[in-house]
């Protein structure tokens, strides 16, 4: 009996030994680079945003964190390696939230999803999307680019961010509100399709303010609406769908960063802290509204309640609007 009680007394020692072993190691982490897996290709408001707010968080950290782009399947691909990936601490994923939202509800059998295979570390900020047309389409404002998409009757191309985007939801949403047809071209997000925009390949597209800016600024690309509730200070003469006739058409577009399940909370808590003191950052704030980036802090609890609200929200618009994956 006593050999037993000692026996079980030493693996509790052990076990307590291995539990603070553990806790030490959470504690000096990180203790080499850190991967940050972004569902969409450089160059796109998801890729701008999670840049600016790495290159601080590196810092804060002491390690580098390299960005690593993986776009396709509506942000699938790059969230299915984020799941897969050891929950160490060395492998993040900054969403672009609303997009993976309407990924889950859009595909039958989506290959990861944020809630069941995530930990949310923190609400980084939204950027507002606006609908940008081709120089060669006639349109000004919102309705004589109805009126000009519905006498193509039929004979229209317009891009996406990709099947499963958010990009794809609101132009087929929008072309079902104004009763027209067209060519819906998916691309693997901003970067990709812009060019064949530009170049007249594509007439419109629901894009970012942030990829579409420099764009709009030079002159090759006309904006018509801002897709969110509010003007962007960015294009204080272009109005929102709203105020140009077309209502309860404005998105919250939020960004937010994830771990994989299985993540110790000591690691969750240190990004979490080091990601609040950048986005509350009066100068970083500043870069990032010049860019038509809205920063936007909420702690883990805040965007587990964010994640689940979009998650119903999404699922139900796609069923309503019976939108289909391409």
């Amino acid at each position: 009996m006593r050999y037993f009680k000692s026996l079980i007394l030493g693996s509790l020692g052990l076990l307590t030994l291995s539990n603070l072993a553990l806790a030490a190691s959470d504690t000096d982490w990180p203790k080499k680079p850190i991967v940050a897996i972004v569902s969409f290709p450089a160059g796109g408001s998801t890729d701008i945003f999670a840049r600016s707010v790495t290159a601080p968080l590196a810092e804060a950290l002491g390690q580098s964190i390299v960005v690593e782009n993986k776009p396709g399947a509506g942000g699938m691909i790059g969230l299915q390696a984020a799941a897969k990936a050891a929950p160490d601490g060395y492998t993040i994923n900054i969403s672009a939230l609303t997009n993976q939202s309407i990924s889950s509800a859009l595909f039958k059998n989506p290959p990861a999803d944020l809630q069941k295979d995530f930990v949310p570390v923190a609400l980084i900020g939204t950027i507002p999307h606006l609908i940008v047309v081709n120089p060669s389409v006639p349109a000004k404002n919102l309705p004589e680019l109805i009126a000009f998409i519905k006498s193509k009757k039929g004979d229209f191309n317009y891009a996406s961010q990709g099947n499963g985007s958010l990009s794809h939801l609101e132009s087929t949403l929008f072309m079902q509100r104004i009763g027209a047809t067209g060519t819906h071209i998916p691309y693997k997000g901003s970067s990709f399709a812009l060019p064949d925009l530009i170049a007249g390949n594509t007439l419109m597209m629901f894009d970012s303010v942030t990829a579409s800016l420099p764009h709009i600024q030079s002159g090759k690309l006309r904006p018509i609406a801002i897709a969110a509730a509010e003007r962007s200070p960015l294009l204080p003469n272009v109005p929102t769908l709203g105020q140009d006739g077309m209502k309860q058409f404005d998105v919250e577009n939020f960004y937010a960063v994830y771990v994989p399940k299985g993540t110790s909370p000591v690691i969750i808590a240190k990004l979490e802290k080091e990601i609040r003191k950048i986005l509350t950052n009066p100068d970083f704030k500043a870069r990032m509204a010049a860019q038509g980036i809205h920063p936007q802090f909420a702690n883990s609890e805040k965007l587990s309640e964010i994640t689940a609200s979009e998650a119903s929200k999404w699922d139900k618009a796609v069923k309503s609007a019976n939108v289909k994956v391409d």
